[in-house]
This record gives structure tokens, sequence and C-alpha cells, in this order.
């Protein structure tokens, strides 16, 4: 029997989700928020809707780059 997990992770500013397999590591997508730059700082706010925006292409792009169903 295999074991698929998706992990998905936000911090403050980043969004991530990565896909194992048995062990193996076979996507790790980031995807980081440039926008709290230009106020030195992460701004909760813009966090939380970035974190929105982020979320669905970044799973998106781990599932796709794992290949697991292709």
């Amino acid at each position: 029997m295999s074991i698929t997990i998706l992990a998905i992770e936000s911090s403050c500013d980043e969004t991530s989700a990565s896909i194992c397999r048995d062990g193996k590591i076979l996507s790790n997508i980031i995807a980081t928020q440039k926008i709290h730059e230009q106020y030195g700082g992460v701004v909760p706010e813009l966090a939380s809707r970035a974190h929105m925006q982020n979320i669905v292409p970044t799973v998106d792009a781990a599932v796709k780059r794992s290949r697991l169903l292709s």
C-alpha cells in the first residue's frame, strides 16, 4: 500500500504545499508574499488576503509538479 500526503502550510507571509509519497518528496511549492516589503513588516490583513489568493494556485502547482494525476 502506498501512502500519499498533501501538506499545506502558511506562515505570516508564505503559503506552501508539498506532496510526499512513501517518504519521497514529489513536489514543494512556496508562494512568498512581496506586498509586505513596502511596509517594512507583515500587515495581517494583507497577508490573509494573499493567503486566500495563493492557496489554490499553490496546491494546484504542487499536484501538477508531483505528476500524480498524469
